[in-house]
């Protein structure tokens, strides 16, 4: 997924892309990268950015729709051993339809997909936390013998 926003960014023309790219041997060329950054560290650049790319993963997501931040995502698929099972598959279907939230099944989408990403606007921001009517109704669950 790397490869292909560095390769988006260089054919663009664009030096605004940073990526947290864990352990690799392969650096960036056209954006700007680290493996790994502190939670502090990542809060602060999730904060300025006006968009993410990500895998999909529920809390990048979930923190993107928080901060009303526009997000393109590509699920880790197990058939190409890039995870154990296919649960990412399932999220982007669970948000295929909601505003603010971009797509890509694979590079060639994710390409594509960048240019969109820069007209989309940001979706209005989610609660951070449950609304009373979902937590009351998780009590009564919860208390109901």
């Amino acid at each position: 997924m790397v490869k292909k926003v560095d390769e988006w960014a260089a054919a663009r023309q664009r030096d605004d892309a940073f990526a947290q790219i864990g352990p690799t041997d392969w650096v960036p060329q056209h954006i700007a990268s680290k493996p790994f950054m502190k939670p502090a560290e990542f809060q602060d650049k999730f904060n300025q950015a006006d968009a993410i790319v990500s895998h999909a993963g529920m809390g990048t997501i979930l923190t993107a729709l928080e901060q009303g931040k526009p997000i393109l995502v590509m699920p880790r698929r197990a058939d190409l051993r890039e995870h154990r099972t296919d649960h990412q598959l399932a999220t982007v279907e669970k948000f295929r339809d909601r505003a603010g939230v971009l797509i890509a099944m694979d590079e060639t989408e994710l390409f594509d997909r960048l240019d969109e990403l820069e007209r989309l606007q940001g979706p209005e921001a989610i609660p951070r936390q449950a609304s009373k009517e979902l937590l009351d109704a998780i009590r009564r669950f919860v208390n109901e013998d």
